[in-house]
């Protein structure tokens, strides 16, 4: 057979080795045996090495193997190969091989075999290398590892959530501070003008009047009608004519003026960050997007702490993220988990029946991030409105099975005697667990097997009074 040509990469420059026993090669388990020692490696390899002693080269060559990409270096060194010889190259990366074979048309392979390869010369690097010494290597391989961290931090494609997980906080920094601003504006105008805050509910108007009219004596004087409609503007200046608020000095107004500022400055970069928090949104996680919204999937991000977390998640812990306070208070107390947590606040459970809550929320878990940006986008939302109907028949079609069921086994339990009862109520406290499991949790269905049990209770009161 052709022999074969290998591709390694080390912290110096590329060595290309060329396979002298092939048969070896058939054998992966056994293969580590024929690097043993460093004799028993040459005779399987023989080198043809090309290194670079300057740094910046060496950073160069290793960011462009990290992205797939070919370098000057390296495609040197394989021009000259495909010049000479047709043997097939093995590589260690299958994105670098396909380049490879685009641009320079030569044969690349990637396999367990060619794992175990590029692991045995690596074990014996110091023997099949020439000219290189160990204190050099290591210490090419410390000064690779130091330039390249700060690359792979600059580029790192986990670190692009972060500016979500810091827009989102923010963004509800924001507007707490923004409501704390705004109350006591207008507490602080209250004394003055009481009546304004009554006719203009609206915050930020409310706030851009105060700019305009300032003492409530220049409000005859002033126009409003850029801010409000003209019935409202006239209701505002006849209030102004016959306030109840007390008198305040220039001082105090310029003071309650620079409040509003604030309020208006901060109101206009919250609607900025939010521009920009939907752009990100869109362009890191589209699917998570469409499906809850920007800001309920940029919490559920900053909840998980990554993008990459939340796809990790299984549907249930995405379904509950967020109300892990309820869940813990649940499991102590025996009581019903919640049925969700921050995706309640999603477009498409808030449209939903309180019926079918829990059940859409359990869907959205299920479809959510766990395949960020390769499925098409819009489609998830028709599959969820089938699913969704699909369950509702079945659910109909449980609970009239569940109403037969439970009629015959009242007959046949007035039968048995009051011991007996007992291994009864157990059993069936069993089935209804199972049944549980097997249908979709709805707010009017009680979780829990203790909380079902009531109605036949009833039931048997009823027809036992009936029996007297």
């Amino acid at each position: 057979g052709l022999t074969m040509l290998v591709l390694f990469e080390t912290s110096v420059g590329y060595a290309i080795f060329k396979v002298l026993n092939e048969k070896k090669l058939q054998e992966v388990d056994s293969l580590w045996k024929e690097f043993e020692t460093p004799e028993k490696a040459n005779k399987m390899h023989n080198a043809e090495a090309q290194f670079s002693k300057s740094c910046s080269t060496r950073d160069q060559a290793f960011t462009a193997l990290m992205e797939g990409k070919i370098n000057k270096q390296l495609k040197k060194v394989l021009k000259k190969i495909v010049k000479e010889a047709h043997e097939p190259l093995a590589v260690a990366d299958a994105k670098l091989g396909g380049v490879i074979k685009e641009k320079l048309n030569l044969s690349c392979i990637h396999s367990p075999v060619v794992n175990e390869l590029m692991r045995g010369i690596r074990s014996q690097m110091d023997g099949l290398i020439p000219g290189v010494e160990p204190h050099e290597m290591s210490a090419m391989c410390l000064g690779l590892a130091h330039s390249l961290s700060p690359y792979r931090l600059k580029f790192s494609a986990d670190k692009v959530d972060t500016m979500i997980v810091q827009a989102i906080s923010l963004l509800d920094d924001l507007d707490k501070e923004l409501n704390n601003y705004i109350m006591r504006c207008r507490e602080w105008y209250g004394w003055h003008f009481p009546e304004l805050g009554k006719i203009i509910s609206d915050n930020l108007t409310y706030c851009k009047c105060l700019q305009k009219v300032g003492d409530r004596k220049n409000c005859a004087s002033a126009t409003l009608s850029e801010l409000l409609p003209e019935e409202v503007e006239a209701e505002v200046k006849a209030a102004a004519e016959i306030s109840m608020g007390t008198e305040v000095s220039e001082e105090d107004i310029c003071n309650i003026l620079y409040l509003c500022t604030q309020v208006i400055e901060i109101s206009e970069y919250r609607t900025q960050l939010y521009e920009y928090l939907q752009n990100r949104m869109m362009a890191i996680a589209p699917n998570v997007t469409v499906m809850v919204g920007e800001l309920v999937g940029a919490r559920l991000i900053a909840h998980a702490g990554s993008l990459l977390n939340l796809a990790k998640h299984a549907a249930s812990t995405v379904q509950i993220l967020g109300a892990e306070k309820a869940l813990f208070r649940a499991l102590k107390s025996r009581r019903d988990t919640p049925k969700y947590g921050l995706i309640y606040h999603g477009s498409l459970v808030g449209q939903t029946s309180p019926k079918h809550k829990g059940k859409i929320s359990r869907m959205l878990a299920t479809y959510d991030p766990s395949s960020d940006s390769t499925l098409p986008t819009y489609s998830k939302k028709r599959k969820i409105e089938q699913v969704d109907k699909e369950e509702e028949v079945t659910e109909k079609k449980a609970k009239k099975a569940k109403i037969k069921v439970k009629v015959e086994e009242e007959e046949e339990e007035e039968e048995v005697l009051v011991e007996e009862e007992t291994s009864t109520k157990k059993k069936k406290k069993k089935d209804k667990k199972k049944h549980i499991k097997e249908e979709p949790l709805s707010e009017e269905e009680p979780c829990t097997s203790t909380a079902i049990p009531s109605p036949e209770k009833k039931k048997k009161k009823k027809k036992k009074d009936s029996e007297d």
